[in-house]
């Protein structure tokens, strides 16, 4: 048995679409719920190893699941205190320069080797 459910434009990338497509697929003689990716491109079209199957004995446990989440969780959260947060003065970062007491691996200029060749 095979039934198309719906599917979701998940983006395009390099030229291949990737969609998220929700079906009834039978799989080793056993019926399930598969949701999975797939892309159409010049290379390949079909589905992808990106994907799961919720078998049709766990259904109704899933759908429970997915009806008991709430549109305000699906809203992106304040930034969190961490993010506020100033960053202690010893620590280094990579985007500011490392403190003028702090040791330099090798304060001397080192002089190119004489002995290799020019290219």
């Amino acid at each position: 048995m095979e039934k198309d459910i719906g599917k979701i434009n998940k983006g395009e990338f390099q030229g291949s679409v990737t969609e998220i497509v929700v079906g009834i697929r039978e799989y080793k003689g056993r019926v399930g719920i598969d949701i999975r990716e797939f892309v159409t491109g010049e290379k390949y079209t079909g589905p992808t190893k990106k994907g799961l199957r919720i078998p049709a004995d766990n259904f109704q446990e899933f759908k429970e699941m997915v009806n008991s989440i709430d549109e305000a969780d699906l809203q992106p959260s304040e930034p969190s205190s961490e993010e506020n947060l100033e960053q202690p003065a010893d620590q280094e970062t990579l985007d500011k320069k490392p403190a003028e007491d702090t040791p330099k691996e090798d304060s001397k200029e080192k002089e190119p080797d004489a002995e290799m060749p020019d290219y």
